[in-house]
């Protein structure tokens, strides 16, 4: 029997409400399966589904009720108004993300040329973002998964912009080749390993451990982070990070004492939560 745009959106948000999962999820895989945009979805409700179609948008969303994130089944997030690749080898980007970049894309306006480099890039979200909207910039994007690098490298030329990608953990490979830089950023690891069984299933069962869990208190990459630091950053540099929220006065006096002479601030995203911390050295 036919089926009409409405009808299955219908029965996927029912569904998925039964199942625990948001029951707006079936519009982001409704527009995946007929390949059209959010207005061009709203204005075919009433069209009808192929019998391909309409097995296909059943499948995904009977996934997704198991547990397997809507990114992973139609293979992207949008960050920063880009699609980005994302699969089980990297993390899923975050709004709270976005924040990040955008403040940090403020607060070096006045920078001509900048050294950027971006730590633990994952999915390649940040550098990617950064080198797109500063061309200028030289964008430098590591991370300790070579699964990782490949799904950031595959974001960086299907975006059409130029990052390198350096293998290895936290500034190692910038330490390594003696490259200094102007503005380092990074969203590492920061959920505390007793967390793990507070997480959605979406999360822990198809996200990568390792761009997850920060040690037993969420701040075993910053301690590591914050000791590599006077050797990378440049006179006059900033380093902006990504922290769980209740995570920033911790993080802000790893950095204080890093550099006793920088200055630290604390940012709060859009759900007033505190989340960013940047340092000038």
């Amino acid at each position: 029997m036919e089926q009409k745009i409405y009808e299955a959106l219908k029965w996927a948000s029912s569904y998925l409400i039964e199942h625990g999962r948001d029951a707006n999820a079936g519009e982001l895989m409704m527009k995946h399966v007929i390949g059209v945009s959010r207005s061009a979805l709203l204005a075919r409700l009433h069209d009808p589904l192929t019998q391909v179609q309409s097995a296909a948008f059943s499948k995904m969303v009977k996934h997704h009720a198991e547990g397997v994130p809507v990114q992973h089944l139609i293979g992207v997030e949008e960050f920063y108004g880009r699609p980005f690749i994302v699969n089980g080898n990297v993390l899923i980007p975050r709004p709270e993300t976005e924040e990040l970049v955008y403040h940090t894309l403020e607060k070096i306006k006045g920078r001509q040329s900048p050294v950027i480099v971006d730590i633990g890039t994952g999915s390649g979200a940040i550098a990617v973002t950064i080198k797109a909207e500063r061309p200028d910039a030289s964008v430098y994007a590591v991370d300790l998964s070579a699964e990782a690098l490949q799904t950031a490298s595959e974001n960086a030329k299907a975006l059409g912009v130029d990052v390198t990608f350096l293998h290895g953990d936290l500034a190692e490979p910038l330490i390594e080749q003696g490259l200094l830089v102007d503005v380092l950023l990074s969203n590492p690891p920061y959920i505390p390993a007793g967390e793990r069984e507070t997480l959605s299933t979406v999360v822990v069962d198809h996200e990568p451990h390792m761009a997850l869990f920060g040690g037993e208190d969420g701040l075993d990459l910053y301690r590591k982070l914050a000791g590599q630091l006077p050797v990378v950053m440049k006179p006059d540099g900033l380093v902006g990070v990504e922290t769980g929220a209740g995570q920033t006065k911790d993080v802000a006096a790893l950095f204080d004492s890093a550099f006793p002479n920088g200055k630290t601030s604390i940012l709060y995203d859009i759900n007033k939560k505190d989340r960013m911390v940047f340092l000038y050295v």
